[in-house]
């Protein structure tokens, strides 16, 4: 029997506002799709307080004995959130910026978003497609919604009709409980109104101005497609018209994920996820993070130090620590009293778990191990609620402590259940790196880095300055800093 046969567990579903029994589509099967990001600039720190989220999601789902199919995508077309003017497309003002082709953008961050994640320990999604590699299916998705009657072209470009979804007696604003003329109320006057039958309707596919860079061939003429079509293509790709869990940020709840849905029910007919779960918002000394306000901070600042928020560097177990210390409807609010008490907590918890070898053992058990053991899936039963997990696991940790000081006495099974119950939550579920092998990588990448640094040298010596600056801009681009003085080259991450 498999361990989901034996734990019955609820998800906040953002569709109902209630908490709900999960039941799969399939049994023993999840199909999970996550919105990923948009690779034109760093991912930042409330990007990833979202994926880690959904991979301790993934963890605990895969650890139950599911078959997890979790796709995220990766968004690298034209990014314009709201069918406004190309000059908000933030790949052309990046492009622009950075005196880059398009790609060259993507490809820059695409890796250093993998590294970040890396670094946190993220597990990889089972399947990672990218916008640009599924035009065709877009083109063909807004093809059928014309041809159902849902979307209309104007000038090249093709938008859906919500009034006429509305009219056929579905419901667009269900998600987030917003009605037709409440949405009219609040649009904003943007370029392209005009082509619109409807001030509510949205970009399916945009026609290209001579200033968009990223552009293909339609039957519409050359553009690129909508913000949300981008997604429903995706998603219903790998995971078929009906899936069980789609998630991604607050932020996106409106209106990405209220026209996914649109998109969805207008072809199949049917709603085409069964559970909507949204990740909340980070903080940071209780005001939002904006670039705007200077109230912003990027991983790599946080894990070196280099910055003015926080006293010391936190490494990436410290900081994912902290972060599932607040569970994930919740909002988040990082400081550097609440980073630092977050390591004194990992450290007590990394102790208790080194002090496991040592325990000695009983004929008899004065604490009941197996009702602690349930009182952790409890809690990730319970809506995947790591905090409570967390104050679970710590006491656990006071069992350890008891033991070791002879106030409590163990059987050799139950020690067994405690030392297995621990790792498998420390390090499986929540995915804290276990501490040796975070330092055996560290040790492995330092010596890469230090190869490199020889590689460099000796390009310089033979007046190779291209290789040179190569080396250091590719370090600089995933996070790592080359730093010449007289003494040599030194490097930080």
């Amino acid at each position: 029997m498999e361990l989901y046969q034996k734990n019955q567990l609820t998800i906040y579903n953002s569709l109902s506002g209630e908490k709900e029994v999960f039941k799969p589509l399939h049994e023993g099967t999840i199909g999970m799709y996550v919105c990923g990001p948009t690779v034109y600039s760093n991912v930042h720190l409330g990007n990833v307080r979202t994926f880690m989220s959904f991979d301790v999601i993934f963890r605990y789902f895969s650890h139950l004995g599911y078959k997890v199919r979790y796709v995220r995508n990766i968004t690298d077309a034209g990014h314009l959130t709201d069918d406004g003017n190309v000059e908000n497309d933030r790949f052309v003002k990046q492009t622009r910026l950075e005196k880059l082709e398009p790609m060259e953008v993507v490809q820059k961050y695409t890796v250093y978003f993998h590294k970040v994640l890396d670094l946190f320990n993220f597990l990889p999604p089972s399947i990672e497609p990218t916008a640009t590699g599924h035009i065709v299916e877009q083109i063909e998705l807004t093809q059928k919604l014309i041809e159902e009657g849902f979307a209309y072209e104007s000038n090249g470009s093709v938008y859906f009709d919500v009034l006429e979804y509305n009219k056929r007696g579905l419901n667009y604003g269900e998600l987030n409980n917003r009605n037709v003329e409440e949405l009219l109320a609040n649009t904003r006057d943007l370029d392209g109104q005009n082509e619109k039958k409807n001030p509510q309707d949205f970009a399916l596919w945009k026609s290209a101005s001579p200033a968009h860079i990223m552009r293909w061939n339609s039957p519409w003429g050359e553009g690129f497609p909508g913000w949300h079509l981008e997604c429903t293509a995706m998603s219903t790709k790998y995971l078929g018209e009906r899936f069980d869990i789609h998630g991604g940020g607050m932020d996106l709840k409106f209106p990405h994920h209220e026209c996914e849905i649109a998109q969805g029910k207008a072809h199949n007919g049917v709603s085409p996820v069964n559970y909507w779960m949204h990740a909340n918002m980070l903080t940071m000394n209780g005001l939002r993070m904006s670039k705007s306000t200077g109230n912003y901070i990027l991983p790599m600042e946080l894990f070196t130090g280099e910055n003015d928020f926080f006293e010391k560097p936190f490494q990436p177990n410290i900081v994912r620590f902290c972060f599932l210390q607040a569970h994930y409807r919740s909002v988040l609010d990082i400081s550097n009293d609440a980073m630092m008490a977050s390591e004194k907590g990992f450290v007590r918890l990394m102790e208790g778990n080194k002090l496991l070898a040592d325990l000695k053992t009983s004929a008899t058990s004065s604490i009941d191990v197996e009702a602690w053991k349930q009182s952790c899936y409890d809690a990730m039963n319970d809506d995947f609620n790591t905090p409570i997990l967390i104050a679970q696991l710590f006491e656990g940790v006071k069992y350890i402590n008891l033991l070791n000081d002879g106030k409590e006495t163990i059987t050799a099974a139950d020690l067994e259940v405690l030392a297995s119950t621990l790792k498998v939550f420390v390090f499986d579920i929540l995915g804290i790196q276990n501490e040796s092998t975070a330092s055996n990588h560290t040790e492995k990448l330092d010596g890469t880095i230090e190869l490199l640094i020889e590689m460099r040298k000796e390009a310089r010596a033979n007046k190779n300055f291209a290789l040179s600056d190569q080396i250091r801009d590719q370090l600089l681009a995933i996070g790592i800093q080359l730093k010449d003085g007289k003494d040599g080259t030194s490097f930080t991450y």
